[in-house]
């Protein structure tokens, strides 16, 4: 399986007296941390040195250092459909409703396009590790995940790449047109071939696979029980919308006969291999179920806000055991692909909910050791020895920080939009706030062509 490529594997880089730090956990690292091989081997101490001699410096003094951002829950393919005037004020049923043929138009090369966009504006935002959520494979898009996997390798970033599917169409009683509907068989075929091809299990993996039939009214109950028992079969996770908004709870009376929770205990899915986009509209006692099973929740601040979905009762899920993280969700719901700003709209949208004493601390637990916990990942998410080399590091250079007096708390306060620089790996990804060898402008040109000819049709 592959790994991502360290630059220098003898070497040993001392990132040093960082401005702030955020380890995700109580150790310190005021003084640094030291890297080689790809990995974290030392955290410094406030005054203290290395161990033994680096042969590589960098002075992070004017840096707020953080583990690589974690995006649990994404569509990369909707960079495409930004902003789009006919649902600009629309909930999620009529919004999907009118997306849903836009979306049956894809192609290989938007999608190629779309993929890179998103995964490079997550990027530049401090993100190393990505989540997407593909489930529209109209005809010719028989390999979308391969081409999302391409991209990912070519960025040099990590990512969950979910092998999605729609099975109920509008001809029995769901939301999505026929043309994006697949078969069971098809949909399961395809999902383990991905997995043999591309899911890698081990420490430091660059692709994993999980399933991920999309939502209740997406999908029948026979796919949702075909995927849980073949992820068993093949150990990976597994992954769906649930609990979004009040009209998915009443679908699922209407069409099931039982609430959200009720139905994801019916098709086998109450279990830790499970984490869920959304996770809204819960009961307390349906939290205490998946908090018992830890099942997980990929909270979608900007998302539910735009779409009014609801606020998801986040602090109560983590007091019950339910492990939480971030995602953006698609940018044609948020309409962004940035995860230090979404960090930042989940801090204040619980504060709305629970009161102004949620630490700042807590939303960047929630993007980067919280969301390794949902997507499984116990080799990321925090600045640790033994944990990879992905960093995020911030700079409080810009007019918006100016008068500024605590450095972690101005990343969310004070709306941090950009990192300075991204390592994954032992191997900078963002170097002064640029990807080398992107040519951001001709990526650009290229996808405003293709999302206006998906649009236009």
């Amino acid at each position: 399986m592959s790994r991502i490529p360290n630059t220098s594997p003898a070497s040993r880089l001392w990132i040093r007296n960082p401005l702030a730090v955020f380890t995700a956990n109580a150790l310190d690292a005021r003084g640094g941390i030291v890297i080689s091989e790809g990995k974290i081997v030392e955290l410094i101490p406030a005054g203290g040195q290395p161990s033994a001699p680096c042969n590589e410096n960098f002075d992070a003094s004017a840096h707020v250092l953080l583990p690589g951002l974690i995006n649990t829950h994404h569509h990369f393919y909707q960079t495409l459909t930004r902003a789009w005037g006919p649902v600009a004020n629309t909930p999620l049923f009529p919004w999907l409703e009118r997306l849903y043929p836009v979306w049956a138009r894809l192609t290989p090369s938007s999608l190629e396009l779309a993929a890179k966009v998103a995964l490079a504006e997550l990027l530049l935002s401090g993100c190393t590790t990505a989540a997407d959520h593909h489930y529209v494979f109209p005809a010719g898009m028989d390999e979308a995940i391969d081409i999302e996997v391409a991209v990912v390798r070519e960025l040099g970033m990590r990512a969950t790449l979910t092998r999605g599917s729609m099975t109920l169409g509008k001809d029995d009683g769901g939301l999505p047109p026929q043309s994006t509907v697949q078969s069971p068989d098809v949909i399961l075929a395809d999902s383990e071939r991905l997995i043999r091809k591309y899911h890698d299990a081990g420490e430091g993996a660059v692709i994993q696979v999980a399933l991920a039939p999309c939502s209740p009214f997406s999908v029948t109950k026979e796919i949702m029980v075909e995927s849980a028992a073949l992820a068993e079969r093949l150990n990976v996770r597994l992954h769906t919308h649930l609990a979004e908004t009040m009209d998915e709870e009443d679908f699922c009376r209407e069409m099931f006969g039982m609430r959200t929770v009720d139905y994801l205990e019916s098709v086998g899915w109450l279990g830790n291999r499970t984490w869920l986009g959304h996770g809204i509209h819960f009961t307390s006692e349906e939290i205490s179920r998946l908090g018992a099973a830890g099942t997980g929740v990929a909270h979608c601040p900007t998302s539910n806000m735009r779409l009014a979905s609801g606020t998801a009762r986040v602090l109560e899920l983590e007091d019950s055991g339910v492990p939480v993280g971030l995602g953006v969700d698609g940018s044609a719901s948020n309409d962004a692909s940035n995860m230090i700003l979404e960090a930042r709209q989940a801090l204040y949208l619980q504060r709305l909910r629970y009161g102004a004493d949620v630490p700042v601390e807590r939303a960047l637990g929630w993007a980067t050791r919280g969301s390794a916990t949902v997507l499984g990942r116990p080799d990321i998410g925090q600045l640790a020895p033994g944990m990879q080399a992905d960093l995020a590091m911030f700079t409080l250079d810009d007019l918006r920080f100016s008068g500024s007096h605590d450095p972690l708390a101005a990343l969310l306060l004070c709306g941090a939009d950009r990192a300075d620089r991204v390592m994954v790996g032992g191997t900078w990804r963002v170097i002064n706030g640029a990807i080398p060898g992107l040519d951001v402008a001709g990526l650009v040109a290229e996808h405003s062509a293709a999302a206006r000819k998906l649009i236009s049709g």
